[in-house]
């Protein structure tokens, strides 16, 4: 047998849901937690570019990598065992690649995903009205000063794929402890948003990243927020499928 092939896919995905069954049910899930997601950090950058606490000036950034981290390990909590909460295109797309994940489902996860961040925004909009959109763009990512889109494209490719490591490292591996799974989760994502909060304003997310710039008409190096976290979590999934995941604890 060959040692490097890339594995089955399992009975169980992520949290112990079922990939391919009921996947009008997943789909659903999927697009309102990643509504939920979306509309957690557009309403926080809307309210600190107005200067409303609790995420004024005083805690900038550190409101969003926060909104990031504890509204997914939440919403992994609440939707996990039901659709795998992926929330994330570019998860979906890094579990059908490594055979983790169908890819007859892999369709409807993603029309979910991004409807339910174009929805968000459009509430994030309805609740913060015009000036939102205007100061905040809904949450919208964008590069920071003199930021280039090839450092755009690599800084969310580096910080997705931390994130899809411990995604499949803690809700998949069975030596990895299940309960602190959605934890281990947040925490990623929040690292990854403050790895790359100040050079791209932290998409790690495809839908995260669209849906506010489709919503508030600001659409600069939108192929980067789109192409690096794919690039990112592909390469994470297959490291860890390939190698981490194979290795066995030291004696």
């Amino acid at each position: 047998m060959n040692s490097t092939a890339a594995p089955e896919t399992r009975g169980t995905g992520l949290y112990g849901s079922s990939p391919g069954k009921n996947i009008a049910t997943a789909a659903a899930a999927e697009l309102l937690g990643t509504f939920l997601l979306v509309l957690a950090i557009g309403a926080t950058a809307s309210a600190g570019a107005e200067g409303l606490s609790p995420v004024g000036p005083a805690y900038g950034a550190v409101g969003i990598a926060l909104v990031n981290g504890l509204t997914l390990a939440a919403l992994a909590v609440a939707l996990g065992h039901v659709s795998g909460a992926h929330l994330n295109p570019a998860v979906t797309l890094a579990l059908a690649v490594t055979r983790r994940f169908p890819w007859a489902a892999a369709a409807p996860y993603l029309v979910a995903q991004f409807a339910g961040a174009v929805l968000a925004s459009l509430v994030t909009w309805a609740m913060y009205g015009d000036a939102g959109r205007a100061s905040a763009h809904l949450g919208a990512t964008a590069p920071g000063d003199g930021v280039s889109p090839l450092t755009v494209l690599l800084t969310e490719a580096v910080a997705t794929m931390l994130l899809v490591v411990v995604v499949i490292a803690a809700t998949t591996d069975e030596r990895a402890p299940a309960a602190t799974a959605p934890l281990a989760v947040g925490f990623a994502l929040t690292a990854a948003v403050f790895i790359s909060f100040p050079l791209t304003g932290a998409g790690v997310n495809p839908a995260r990243a669209l849906g506010p710039m489709l919503v508030s008409g600001t659409l600069q190096d939108w192929w980067a927020y789109l192409a690096g976290p794919v690039i990112g979590a592909v390469v994470g999934a297959l490291v860890y499928d390939r190698l981490i995941g194979r290795a066995a604890a030291p004696r």
